[in-house]
């Protein structure tokens, strides 16, 4: 690890990152993609570091230091694009839309569908992952929400709040709740000491979210739509994908990436057989006819060209730039400071609420390199910490940097900020179900 915090290297690092973090917070001002900014920055901080180490290092250390940063990017990489893939394809085979005059036709309103929304998300993140849930449920949100901003907002933020309070509690809810597990910090069945901190982490921004609500009904469509032909097929492999991606990390000790991708190809089979027989159930044959030539079929190939890979790229730029900032030395520097000062509880503290402004993972991966001497009480509140600080920052966590690809037009990270003192007091009263729950531990 390099040594570059007190030397020019080190601080153009420091300042590139500002300069693109700063455009990265005034993306709907400048009409720039947020990934654009940290990629191209991301990589400048990483030129930097080698010119440093070429003129006054001689070793190699940060080039294996960068292999090994890559290795953990492409692990999330190719996650999040099966995870995409598939929300994609469900899409496609009108399975949202399905949902959506599902809820419709129960008669729900804004204010109902903003508990049900928020309510189903926070028991799915820790079966699949936040990620994937706030994808999920935010697009079905947007689906009911007829466009209506009063709703789509409030609606977005409780479900990334419930995304990430609901992934805490579990060893499979997020990648620092992984890290931490795989790392052998907390076993399985200790996540279950976070779940009433979770709950209080949702339920309180949530509770005042909802008086401001519109107490309106969406217009309903008399039509019904019904799931295109394999829809079923693509809703079994989604789950399966999900549970292999699981086995394969808790069972066969291997990165759940190769469980998704696994899923993917499953799905690109499924493609394959959709593309020969089409929306036909029972033709005479692979061959296709001269009607039916006209006609589109189902490409796998354009469902993963529609994935948002600003999301992507972004989580590139960003891992990319906090990598060098770690091996600069900076962020050692910060937690050294803070848990030799101020005591793991208010260190844990502050570090959740720092892995909103710069990204959890790579925060929970200084820690977890730190090792700090902590007990299991502890190690549980920075997993709770990092988890759900996210949600206080739209750019804070995986669910809400995929959220704000859902719908750019109404949810951005100037309306995230309206609801922050809500976040910050569900986080506060989070922390101190932690202290209540954990007193057995200490």
């Amino acid at each position: 690890m390099g040594n570059l915090a007190n030397t020019w290297a080190g601080y153009a690092v420091l300042f590139s990152f500002f300069l693109a973090y700063t455009l990265v917070i005034f993306e709907e001002k400048i009409h720039m993609r947020k990934s654009k900014p940290v990629v191209l920055i991301g990589c400048i901080m990483w030129g930097i570091i080698g010119i440093y180490e070429a003129i006054y290092g001689g070793g190699h250390e940060h080039e294996h230091y960068i292999k090994a940063l890559i290795a953990e990017i492409g692990e999330l990489f190719f996650f999040l694009l099966v995870a995409m893939t598939y929300i994609n394809t469900l899409d496609e085979r009108n399975v949202f839309k399905s949902l959506r005059c599902w809820l419709l036709g129960r008669g729900f309103g804004f204010r109902k569908l903003f508990w049900v929304t928020g309510l189903i998300t926070f028991f799915l993140s820790p079966l699949a992952d936040n990620l994937t849930s706030a994808l999920l449920m935010s697009t079905v949100a947007l689906a009911v929400s007829n466009g209506n901003r009063a709703f789509i907002v409030p609606a977005f933020v409780n479900i990334i709040v419930a995304a990430n309070a609901g992934g805490a509690w579990s060893p499979f809810g997020d990648i620092t709740t992984l890290m931490v597990w795989t790392a052998g910090k907390v076993e399985t069945q200790m996540f279950a000491y976070l779940m009433v901190p979770s709950i209080v982490n949702w339920i309180i921004p949530a509770l005042i979210m909802y008086p401001f609500v519109p107490n309106e009904f969406p217009k309903a469509d008399d039509e019904k739509i019904e799931f295109k032909q394999g829809a079923k097929v693509t809703i079994f492999l989604g789950i399966f994908t999900i549970a292999t991606a699981v086995s394969f990390h808790q069972f066969l000790h291997l990165p759940p990436f190769l469980g998704m991708m696994l899923g993917l190809g499953l799905l690109m089979m499924q493609g394959f057989y959709l593309k020969l027989w089409g929306e036909e159930k029972h033709p005479d044959g692979i061959d296709v006819s001269e009607d039916r030539k006209g006609k589109d079929r189902f490409d796998i190939f354009k469902k993963i060209a529609n994935v948002e890979f600003d999301t992507l790229l972004f989580f590139f730029g960003v891992l990319t730039a906090v990598g060098a900032l770690q091996y600069a030395g900076y962020l050692a520097i910060a937690s050294e400071s803070m848990y030799g000062n101020l005591g793991p509880t208010i260190s844990n503290t502050i570090v959740g609420v720092l892995s909103a402004i710069v990204d959890n993972i790579p925060v929970m991966y200084a820690v977890l390199k730190m090792d700090p001497v902590m007990g299991l009480d502890q190690w549980l509140l920075i997993t709770l910490t990092t988890g759900t600080g996210g949600s206080l920052l739209s750019v804070g966590s995986a669910a809400g940097v995929a959220v704000m690809g859902v719908d750019r037009k109404n949810y951005t990270f100037i309306s995230h900020l309206k609801w922050v003192p809500a976040i910050a007091l569900g986080y506060i009263a989070s922390i101190v179900a932690w202290w209540f729950v954990t007193m057995g531990l200490r």
